[in-house]
């Protein structure tokens, strides 16, 4: 009797993604390597629904009369809120683990103690404040760019997982969220979801002015390179990645997506 698992469905992939990714309320009915396949291919969809949220609270904000920095706070605000501050968290753990300094061993149990550590605190204060001045200036110029800032981020964190989740990169550890999903992406399929998201982003951009569709582009594969620099990085100091990776590449990529698109 074959003990193949079944392929998953679209279904399976996308109740995977918004299922771990997000907090909005998606039953996860499959947890096996062929569903976190599929997650990972449709992260970037769970971006999309993530950073039009953002983009949303912080366009009715300035219909309301505030001000950029206000509707930069909130759209900030938005995807900490909808994946419980789990990448920020992740982020936070990463930072520790690299700045400590030890084996990897230890680096690793650093990162999974429930208390953040200096260098954590230090990352994240930075982060957040990066991502609050980049979408004050986006929203400082126009809406338009303040939504496209908002969305081109959040889709470019979730690509950033997808890349990361490609065949080749091995889990640090043998059981966690970085185990299931580590090396469970085609290469071919990773680098066809990166052309899709470059593609939209480069779409998106051409609605609103002249230089906004390189501009888009740009800012996807700027935060690609980011987070494939930590990612390479990370698998070198911790012998592979872990969900507090995953979070921390998430969160570079979002950063670098948001200072690119708010230049010029």
């Amino acid at each position: 009797m074959s003990t193949t698992a079944p392929k998953s469905s679209l279904s399976d992939g996308l109740r995977f993604a918004f299922g771990t990714l997000t907090v909005l309320p998606v039953k996860v009915t499959r947890w096996d390597r062929a569903a976190a396949r599929g997650g990972m291919l449709c992260a970037p969809l769970a971006g999309l629904v993530v950073g039009a949220g953002a983009a949303l609270l912080g366009v009715t904000l300035l219909a309301m009369g505030a001000g950029p920095l206000l509707a930069a706070v909130a759209s900030a605000a938005v995807p900490a809120a909808l994946t419980r501050g789990l990448h920020l968290d992740g982020l936070a753990d990463t930072a520790d683990g690299l700045g400590s300094g030890k084996p990897a061993e230890d680096a690793l149990r650093i990162m999974k103690q429930s208390d953040i550590g200096p260098f954590g605190v230090i990352t994240l204060l930075f982060v957040l404040l990066a991502q609050v001045a980049a979408l004050f200036q986006a929203y400082d110029h126009s809406w338009a760019r303040g939504v496209l800032a908002a969305v081109v981020s959040a889709v470019s964190a979730r690509l950033a997982l997808t890349l990361a989740a490609r065949t080749g990169v091995p889990p640090a550890r043998p059981e966690g969220l970085g185990a299931a999903v580590a090396g469970t992406v085609p290469v071919r399929g990773a680098l066809l979801v990166t052309a899709a998201v470059v593609a939209a982003a480069t779409g998106a951009g051409t609605l609103l002015g002249t230089y906004d569709p390189v501009r888009a582009a740009v800012a996807v594969a700027a935060a690609c390179a980011t987070a494939e620099l930590l990612l390479r990085h990370c698998t070198r100091r911790f012998g592979g990645i872990t969900g507090d990776v995953f979070g921390g590449l998430a969160e570079t990529a979002a950063t670098t997506a948001l200072v690119v698109v708010s230049l010029g």
